[in-house]
């Protein structure tokens, strides 16, 4: 059995240890929990009475009584506590985001690349949809030929005013470090560098404020390019109901669609380029099937993520996704806050002194919020996709 101690005990980590409570994740223990709120230490003793709880995540990893530790705390601790994890010989499973800016993301994984013998993991649990690992496979198999186009509408995050008011911490640059990008969105922008690559260029209307009473952004609409020249556009709101989750993936041989958990793939007879280039008509398209891709149809979310990471460390099979490549989608969203604060086109990988010093202006201007001492629960906070939406 493996040792785990939680950092955090709010939203998602209850969801966590009800997982490991009730078997699904068989060689788990939970040894320990620590959070900073009374009532949420009050609620780790009554759930799992053998463990031990603390108040500060830094004495249950300098404690000794853990083997790995689960970081579920706001986002701009992740990295200083998982760096602290590793330097008191613990393996680290961390929550998305991997952090709130990528400097501090770099420390982070610095530390771990100096401990080669721990396990480092990212709750990137959507890596386990069956849809979206076929998409990967279809994508870097060359069943859709070159990449052309990516659009992604992501508007199924809808939250309301009462979610926003119940943390000191949610929608405030100094507590959370950004709004939709950051908490909702961490899965599907590293699902898209993870399915199709990392963008090269961005430009980006980030809304502050747009639907709901909070300083960060709660309305965006990005358009990119990647490495070959294919272009694309993600649009997210946590304002919209009802809302979409589609996506849209065309090369030269086709066009995949992903909406509501089904897969369809429109093939083209003939590769596009080719046919542009040596069809003697002027309207006709290629011939195209329709066809309804079949997957595994596995989808182990957050459990499947959790056993991945301790097998990972009895076995050394491989993980659901390495901690290091959390920066990526990070990544992204940071160079689509640069963008629109600068209005301009950036390109990746960003400048990341410039990103920090406008994040802290932010942060230097941002409002302390009451904490009403609200824990909210987690149930509803699924997409419409079946999806974790964040915390």
């Amino acid at each position: 059995m493996l040792k785990l101690g939680i950092v955090g005990v709010g939203g998602i980590a209850t969801m966590h240890v009800d997982n490991i409570l009730t078997g699904k994740c068989p060689d788990i223990e939970i040894v320990a929990m620590a959070d900073r709120k009374e009532s949420r230490r009050e609620w780790a003793k009554e759930k799992v009475p053998t463990a031990t709880i603390f108040a500060e995540g830094k004495d249950l990893i300098e404690s000794g009584i853990c083997e790995a530790v689960l970081i579920a705390v706001p986002h701009y601790d992740h990295p200083g506590l998982s760096a602290l994890a590793f330097k008191n010989g613990l393996h680290v499973l961390c929550e998305k985001p991997a952090g709130v800016y990528t400097l501090q993301v770099r420390e982070m994984i610095a530390e771990a690349d100096k401990h080669p013998e721990l396990t480092f993991g990212m709750m990137f649990n959507q890596r386990t949809n069956c849809v979206y690992r076929k998409i990967k496979e279809m994508v870097e198999g060359g069943t859709l030929g070159a990449l052309k186009r990516v659009n992604w509408i992501v508007t199924d995050w809808y939250r309301t005013q009462f979610y926003y008011d119940s943390g000191d911490w949610r929608a405030t640059w100094a507590g959370e470090g950004g709004g939709v990008l950051l908490n909702q969105d961490p899965h599907q922008l590293d699902l898209l560098q993870w399915m199709f690559g990392m963008p090269v260029k961005m430009h980006a209307f980030c809304h502050e404020a747009k639907w709901h009473d909070i300083e960060v952004e709660d309305d965006v609409t990005a358009y990119m390019e990647f490495a070959n020249g294919a272009t694309g556009v993600f649009v997210t709101t946590t304002g919209d109901a009802p809302g979409t989750n589609r996506l849209e993936v065309t090369g030269t041989l086709g066009k995949l669609v992903c909406e509501n958990n089904t897969l369809t793939f429109y093939r083209l007879e003939s590769d596009e380029r080719e046919w542009c280039k040596t069809a003697r008509i002027g309207y006709a398209t290629p011939k195209v099937t329709v066809e309804q891709v079949e997957t595994d149809g596995e989808n182990p979310q957050h459990v499947g993520v959790m056993n991945a990471f301790v097998k990972h460390i009895k076995e050394g099979t491989p993980l659901v996704a390495d901690g290091r490549e959390g920066i990526n989608g990070l990544m992204i969203s940071n160079a689509m806050f640069l963008s629109s604060w600068l209005g301009e086109t950036v390109t990746l990988p960003i400048d990341e002194e410039k990103f920090l010093k406008l994040l802290n202006e932010k942060r230097k201007n941002s409002k302390h919020k009451e904490d009403k001492g609200i824990s909210l629960s987690i149930e509803g906070s699924f997409g419409s996709t079946s999806q974790w939406t964040g915390k």
